[in-house]
């Protein structure tokens, strides 16, 4: 009897989950209800889903408003009906339209107007729809004569005075208003709450025949749905069969480029596979991902395919990947199994600048009615909660910041309280609608089937509905990502090719796996600008595993993830590594994990090793094993399917005899890790990138740094990878307008900074100053410059004080004062080209003063980093000339030392107090590596960026030197008032 129910996916509206809304109905007597959210189909068939746990007969619309004001309600009779609600809602959406008051003409779909006094002509799927409300208003309407045309219409939004408390707070959020100033039409009426049929029926008894029209519209209308089936796109050519074939052609080609010589092992592999991928269907979805990168290939793209996917062997051969599982010995059952229904993860990995093509490619190829952008549901926070509910409250920001912190009644106003009460009741709540970061659905059917979409700032569609609600439906994403990474090693071998005519395969595997200069740099984690493999925790982590070959490094890539070092099993690692007794020890202690897991000696350190322990320890099937695994996403392990499998892992255990303790611990490394560690293949793909990365660096480590610079940085700020360049023998070269281009240049060993790092200069300027000297040659001086160069003196003003004009000769203070006279004092208009101008005349300037760090001063202003030395804008001597060279042979001495600082890492110490990790350079340029235990990080505290007096004693943990801080302090710097003649 409910046609118009909401739930909370009627954003910033309704109050209920679904599953509320299945309760709340069934609760009430309803054996059939309409879930109808405002303006989208979200969770439509989710709820299908999941009303069968209730016993309730699902049926799904839309209703139609702009912003609160209801247009109409739209009831799919079936599933064509509800295929055109999307199609109608999507093409609104889509343009940003504001819904006609008059439905569209649809076939398969009722029409319910709200109730108005006066008669219209309707269609035969049109009705007008009756709330409590209206029913003392309808004996004097002229509908009292139509009542064949009626139907019961209680609207349902909330259950009770807290839930519509909610409404009015959620009303305020989407207005943007107070509280106390949300208009009455901006919000429901009391009486939209869920409403018990017994209730109903008596609110409609003296209208029998409304009762029975709405009976019968609900009868008339059915809502089946298989869920769990494959709804990808089922063929990539004309059949089933013709894809196999082509599947396995292409993966028999791909064997000379991958092996020199084909094994029997590779064989029965690739046989193996071939046979799994035909048995469940997923020859369609290899032969797309093959064909995108095919397509990418042949743009000049570079990718990583990585994920699941990247534990096999088809892939591999077809390129997909530059894993080979045969060689890592990957799981097979990780990448597919034949219990699993879902297609293998592919995220494939594309440079930032190529992305965008690569998804407009499969649009176009596959069809924009078949292909979307994966949608996600923004929720509220714990954060963002207090600072909404703070708002339409009407409280100051600071007060908004003290509840967050700390949200205790006891200690709020009346207001406060109220804050603290209703955020804790819409935290988690959804938002509103976004994207996931990277999914991409391709469907066998069109899109419209399942959801309404929503069109992207790009062009782009993506659904209303997320990748769980994707998964229950049946349809698997292709995970399409960017990152800089890709972009540098794009850029530096066009670099490379451009400056030595030098072509590499860089997915040549063989080339850098084995080369002497990029295991010997990766040992000692020279690896600055490399991919994944950059940052201060993992240079530590590869000197301690002495990382010097791939698999080692594959392993790093996983045990770096936070959940393998929250659950304490990355030191363990490590200690095994190091002392073959701790391994032993394992081995005794439990061998039957141990030998399951003897490639980590014992540690969980994969995805994988979460199927192999609940498979082989736990004798989980591989289908609940995967559950397993899976079921350590916080979202999924709410589902009923976890909870089962969980309960199954300790019986089996306890039934094997296994002590309690131990199977608790095991249980918590699963759980602490799981979702953050990588697959193995992942971690592989991760690795190849590295290698990539470390080749490119260890033999053209200009063109690299250029390239990492042009593609955003990475892990570190732009100034340390200058420096890095200058340690490598680069020459730094401030912007000049007759050899700078818009991006860093590089000739020979000299680097051209690029006009994009000032940070003031405006995008036009720089191009076109680009443009006018490519057409007509280089500027003589600055008035040649200003002649042929329309430019405010702001901007000129900008170019000289970086020294883009010191080819004239001239001190920046004299083109300074040649700027003015030229351009007068009208900073921000650039003055007009004439076709006459008159020669000014040149003055002869006394010598003007000049600060010997003027030019630092100038970098550090306008570019947010300088070439000068750190160490030389430090006021006064420096106490300590010790460099970290000098370090190995004062282990466990004390000493002082001055470094730059480069990064500061906080974490928690074991009692829960905030201690530091801090990455530095020293006076050579080399690194230095500090911790600071809580004592020390609360009274000598990190004072922004600079350099610092450092005390400490000098530690060795493996190889890895750090000084363990007792005392520091930052150093002054010397200003601009500190006067030294240059």
């Amino acid at each position: 009897m409910l046609l118009n129910c909401h739930s909370y996916y009627s954003f910033k509206y309704g109050t209920l989950s679904v599953e509320e809304v299945l309760k709340e109905s069934q609760a009430g007597g309803h054996n059939t209800i309409v879930l109808t959210d405002i303006n989208n189909t979200a969770v439509s068939l989710d709820f299908v889903r999941q009303a069968k746990v209730f016993n309730v007969r699902p049926l799904v619309g839309a209703d139609i408003r702009n912003r609160a004001k209801q247009q109409y309600v739209l009831l799919a009779k079936n599933a064509s009906g509800f295929r055109e609600i999307n199609e109608f809602l999507s093409g609104n959406l889509h343009a940003s339209k504001v819904f006609e008051s008059e439905a569209p003409d649809l076939n398969e779909v009722f029409v319910i107007y709200p109730f108005q006094s006066q008669c219209r002509d309707l269609k035969a799927n049109e009705c007008i729809g009756i709330r409590p409300l209206d029913l003392p208003y309808l004996p004097f309407s002229e509908w009292k004569n139509r009542l064949d045309k009626l139907v019961i219409l209680q609207t349902a939004s909330f259950r009770n005075k807290k839930d519509y408390n909610i409404h009015r707070l959620l009303r305020a959020i989407d207005r943007n208003t107070l509280l106390s100033k949300l208009s009455k039409e901006e919000q429901a009426s009391f009486e939209d709450r869920y409403r018990s049929k017994s209730e109903l029926l008596e609110l409609y008894k003296d209208y029998p025949e409304i009762i029975e029209n709405t009976k019968n519209l609900l009868a008339a209308c059915c809502m089946d749905f298989v869920f769990g089936t494959n709804k990808n796109k089922q063929v990539f050519q004309h059949s089933k069969e013709e894809d196999f074939t082509l599947l396995k052609q292409k993966a028999f080609e791909g064997l000379p480029y991958r092996y020199k010589e084909v094994t029997d092992e590779i064989l029965d592999r690739l046989n193996k596979e071939l046979k799994v991928i035909r048995q469940l269907g997923f020859c369609s979805y290899f032969l797309i991902n093959w064909d995108l990168v095919r397509y990418a290939q042949g743009e000049g793209y570079y990718h990583v395919g990585r994920g699941s996917g990247a534990n096999s062997l088809v892939a591999y051969l077809l390129k997909i990947t530059n894993v080979d599982p045969v060689d890592l010995d990957l799981y097979f059952e990780r990448f597919i199994n034949p219990f699993r229904s879902s297609p293998p993860d592919f995220d494939i990995d594309f440079s930032w600048t190529d992305r965008d093509d690569v998804i407009r490619y499969l649009f176009d190829e596959y069809g924009w009615d078949r292909v979307a952008l994966l949608g996600n549901f923004i929720t509220f926070s714990h954060k963002s909660a207090f600072r909404e509910i703070g708002k339409v409250f009407g409280l100051p920001d600071e007060e908004i910041v003290r509840l967050q912190k700390n949200p205790t009644p006891a200690q709020a106003d009346e207001y406060g309280k109220w804050v603290i009460r209703y955020s804790g009741y819409i935290s988690g709540f959804p938002s509103h609608n976004s994207i996931h970061s990277s999914g991409i659905l391709i469907s066998d059917e069109p899109i419209s089937n399942y959801s309404a979409t929503e069109l992207l700032p790009k062009g782009f569609p993506s659904t209303q509905f997320d990748m769980y609600i994707a998964e229950d439906l049946g349809l698997h994403k292709f995970d399409i990502l960017s990152q800089r990474g890709l972009g540098k090693i794009k850029d530096t071998l066009e670099i490379i090719k451009q400056n030595h005519g030098v072509d590499i395969d860089i997915n040549d595997t063989k080339l850098f796996m084995e080369d002497i200069r990029v295991k010997r740099m990766l040992k000692k984690g020279q690896a600055i600008g490399c991919f994944y493999v950059e940052s201060p925790a993992m240079r530590m982590l590869l000197t301690k595993l002495k990382a010097e070959d791939y698999k080692r490094l594959v392993a790093a890539s996983s045990i770096i993830r936070p959940g393998v070092a929250k659950s304490g099993m990355m030191r363990e690692y490590i200690i095994r590594f190091q002392n073959k007794e701790r391994r032993e020890q394992a081995k005794r202690n439990l061998p039957e994990l141990y030998n399951i897991l003897e490639e980590t000696y014992g540690v969980m350190v994969y995805q994988e090793d979460v199927i192999k322990v609940a498979h082989y320890f736990a004798e989980l099937s591989l289908d609940e094993a995967d559950v397993l695994r899976r079921g350590m996403s916080w979202k999924f392990k709410q589902r009923n399917e976890f909870a089962k499998v969980r309960d199954k892992f300790f019986s089996n255990c306890k039934a094997k005899g296994y002590a309690d303790a131990v199977v608790s611990d095991i249980w918590r490394q699963i759980e602490s890790f799981a979702n953050y560690a990588f697959a193995k293949g992942h971690s592989a793909s991760y690795a190849v990138e590295s290698f990539q990365a470390l080749y490119l660096k260890a033999y053209y480590p200009l063109e690299y740094m250029v390239a990492t610079l042009n593609n955003g940085g990475g892990f570190y700020a732009a100034q340390l990878y200058l420096h890095e360049a200058v340690m490598h023998g680069a020459r730094v070269e401030m912007p000049c307008v007759n050899q700078s281009s818009w991006k860093n240049i590089i000739d020979g060993n000299t680097i051209w900074l690029g006009f994009y790092l000032l940070r003031d200069l405006e995008h036009s300027t720089g191009k076109k100053l680009i443009e006018e000297r490519k057409e007509h040659g280089n500027f003589k001086n600055l008035r040649d410059f200003v002649k042929r160069f329309p430019i405010s003196l702001e901007q000129l003003i900008i170019l000289i004080r970086i020294g883009a004009f010191r080819f004239t000769g001239k001190g920046k203070k004299e083109l300074l004062w040649d700027a003015h006279f030229l351009l007068g004092h009208n900073k921000k208009n650039k003055p007009e080209r004439t076709l006459f101008q008159a020669e000014v005349k040149e003055f002869e300037l006394p010598e003007l003063w000049k600060h010997k760090l003027e030019d630092a001063f100038d970098e550090l202003e306008l570019l947010g980093l300088s070439v000068q030395s750190p160490f030389q804008l430090v006021k006064g001597d420096l106490p300590s000339d010790l460099k970290s060279c000098h370090l190995p042979r004062l282990i466990n001495r004390y000493i002082r030392i001055v470094g730059f600082l480069i990064h500061r890492k906080p974490t928690k110490a074991n009692n829960g107090k905030i201690m530091y990790f801090g990455t530095w350079i020293d006076l050579d340029g080399h690194w230095l590596d500090t911790v600071h235990f809580p004592p020390v990080a609360k009274g000598y505290p990190f004072r922004g960026p600079g350099c610092y007096v450092i005390e400490g004693r000098v530690m060795d943990e493996y190889g890895f030197l750090s000084i363990e801080v007792s005392k520091m302090e930052r150093m002054p710097n010397v200003g601009i008032d500190d006067v030294v003649l240059g």
